[in-house]
């Protein structure tokens, strides 16, 4: 098992974006038109970013969708990598033969 796990978009939203600039949830659920429970769901890491959500997140920060998709992608890898379950599977699963 990996460390610890990555921060989740959400959290680094809130840390780099709101938190410095004195934006709040409301704010951003105004901003992009989002609901404020979507947001605060999103901030807490308890909804993912999506594809949409990324190209929505980039527009309010000025970033790339691909930031967000990374941040996302790190924190989907870090927890298949700790599901017992998934890692119980892979062990039976065999290489297709070349």
């Amino acid at each position: 098992m990996n460390q610890s796990r990555p921060a989740t978009p959400g959290q680094i939203l809130e840390r780099e974006f709101l938190a410095p600039y004195g934006i709040t949830q409301t704010d951003l659920a105004t901003h992009t038109g989002w609901t404020r429970k979507h947001v605060n769901q999103l901030c807490r890491g308890r909804v993912p970013v999506t594809v949409d959500s990324a190209f929505i997140l980039a527009a309010a920060t000025r970033t790339e969708p691909e930031y967000w998709l990374g941040l996302q992608s790190a924190v989907d890898l870090w927890d298949a990598e700790n599901d017992e379950a998934l890692r119980s599977r892979l062990g039976q699963v065999r290489p297709l033969a070349a």
